[in-house]
Parts: structure tokens; C-alpha cells; sequence
């Protein structure tokens, strides 16, 4: 796990879903706070708005960040993903200096659109750097680091909250995306999946895509693409949000059940370490054998 962890094709993706996972948490838990010290009577209808906010991306852009990432590196979509985020945060900032309900809320939809488009580049690439023996190892450790990102980003997030003070709020915000851009430039080219897929811009239809390839087993350019690892993105999209939308819920009820929180998000990041423990080193081949054009790196 160790060698895994300091492996050129592995670690800088370990650290960008590290650093933007922090930062999705710590943007929604100084929200949190803001509505709960300034929105009046509405506090609780706000917290569940900023709830949706976030989560909502990831229902209706899934399908659309799936075809993305399989057409294009996905290191190369990672990029340009955390490249606009860093512009995100400065939004925030703002948001938060002037007290702004609606920029932090634009915001905070902004990071769930870029989170919804990263996902499905955070798991389909597993499968281009990794060997079979490393991937249970590097799911989990993925796993882990996000939960360990989240408690930290909604502890930060509250401490930084204290006060109102934008000297905490805006280095911590921006020096992460910063460096959640500087690793996403340093993940390896993989190449495109499925270089002749076409990318629709109707998010209906390439949701309703996505679903079916999910239910039926299959997909669109099943056999189409030379490099076979273009479905791991698809399938994973749906997984990815149910987490997504666990990992907000969690953000949002955090005002009044903060020590409940760190349990659960506690509990959920030693879990998945000790399944990287554990795992390392041992074959996936009967989860493989479900997609058995898919074949990950062997060396």
C-alpha cells in the first residue's frame, strides 16, 4: 500500500481528490454556517437548498461527464476541470467577504457541476494506471481519502466560519484548488477511450444513455473503442453520485450533529484503509470477469 501511495500513476490523483474534497466540504459547511448566523427564519429551507445545490449536478451531468471522459485523456479533462475551479473559489471568496447569499450558492453549484464532471475521470483512470492486483488497493485508498476529506474540510470549514473571517475563509479556499490543479497536472496521459465517440450536448439524452448502458450491461459504442477501459467510466458515474450525495447530506445536518458526523465519516475513512490494507495485492478478477472487455494495466 505504502509503494502504491508514493507511485508516480497513482499518488497525484490520490492527491487531487484529496485536495478537492476538502474543499467541496469546507465551501458547504462555511455556508452552513453563514446561513445559520445570518439567514433568519429560512435558516433550515436554506441549509436543504445548499443540499440540492450541490448534489444536483451530479444527477443530471453523470451521463455527459461519463462521454467526456471517454473521449478525451482523462488526465487532460482532470486538468481543465481543476484549472476552472480555482476560478470557482475566487467566486466564493467574494461571496463570502460580502456576505452574499446568492454568489455563495452559485458557487457552491459551480463545485458540485466540476465535482460531477470529475468523478467519473477519478475512477475510469484507476483502471489505465493501475495493474488488476492494485485496484481493489487504489479504490480504497481513494475511498479513504475522501472521507478523511470531509471531516477535515467541514472541521475547517467551521473553525475558519469563526468570526467571519475572510483571512481564514480565502487562503485555505484558493490555496487548495491551487494545489488540487498543480496534482491534477502532474496525473500521466492516458490516452482517449473511445476517440470516436461522439459527445452529445443533450443531457437528457446522454443520461438516458448512461442508464440504459448501466441496466442492460451494455453501451452505445460497445466495441468501438481500442481502449476498452472507456466503460468503467459510465458505470462508475451512478456510484459515484450516490456517494456525492451521502457526502452532502452528511455537510448539510453538520450544524447540529457535528460530533455524529465524525463518527460516521470517521468510521467510513478507517473502513476503507483497512480495505487498502488488506487488499493490496490481491487479484480483482471475479469483479472483472462482470466486464470482461475491460482490461486494466498488466505491468
Amino acid at each position: 500500500m505504502i509503494l502504491l501511495l508514493t507511485s508516480r500513476r497513482f499518488l497525484p490523483l490520490f492527491c487531487c481528490q484529496f485536495f478537492a474534497a476538502f474543499n467541496d466540504n469546507f465551501l458547504k459547511t462555511a455556508l452552513v454556517f453563514l446561513i445559520l448566523f445570518g439567514g433568519g427564519g429560512n435558516a433550515e429551507a436554506l441549509i436543504t437548498a445548499a443540499s440540492a445545490v450541490f448534489i444536483a449536478p451530479y444527477f443530471f451531468l453523470s451521463g455527459l461527464a461519463g462521454q467526456l471522459a471517454d473521449r478525451y485523456d482523462k488526465a487532460r479533462v482532470a486538468q481543465i476541470v481543476k484549472f476552472v475551479e480555482i476560478f470557482v473559489a475566487a467566486l466564493a471568496v467574494l461571496g463570502y467577504a460580502f456576505s452574499s447569499l446568492a454568489i455563495l450558492f452559485t458557487a457552491l453549484a459551480g463545485f458540485g457541476v466540476l465535482a460531477a464532471l470529475f468523478g467519473p475521470v477519478k475512477y475510469g483512470i484507476l483502471p489505465d494506471h493501475l495493474t488488476r492486483e492494485q485496484l481493489p488497493a487504489g479504490n480504497a485508498l481513494v475511498e479513504g481519502a475522501t472521507f478523511i476529506a470531509i471531516l477535515a474540510g467541514t472541521i475547517a470549514g467551521g473553525l475558519a466560519s469563526r468570526g467571519h473571517d475572510v483571512a481564514s475563509f480565502a487562503p485555505l479556499l484558493i490555496g487548495f484548488a491551487v494545489a488540487c490543479w498543480l496534482a491534477a497536472r502532474l496525473i500521466p496521459p492516458t490516452g482517449q477511450g473511445a476517440p470516436q465517440l461522439k459527445v452529445s450536448g443533450n443531457i437528457a439524452a446522454s443520461t438516458a444513455a448512461m442508464l440504459r448502458g448501466t441496466s442492460n450491461g451494455s453501451l452505445p459504442w460497445e466495441g468501438t473503442a481500442p481502449d476498452s477501459t472507456s466503460r468503467s467510466a459510465w458505470t462508475l458515474a451512478p456510484q459515484f453520485a450516490t456517494t456525492a450525495s451521502a457526502a452532502s447530506t452528511i455537510g448539510a445536518r453538520m450544524a447540529g450533529r457535528s460530533r455524529k458526523t465524525s463518527t460516521t465519516v470517521g468510521t467510513a475513512a478507517a473502513t476503507s484503509c483497512t480495505c487498502a490494507t488488506t487488499s493490496s495485492g490481491k487479484s480483482s478478477d471475479p469483479a472483472w470477469k462482470k466486464f470482461s472487455n475491460i482490461e486494466p494495466r498488466t505491468s
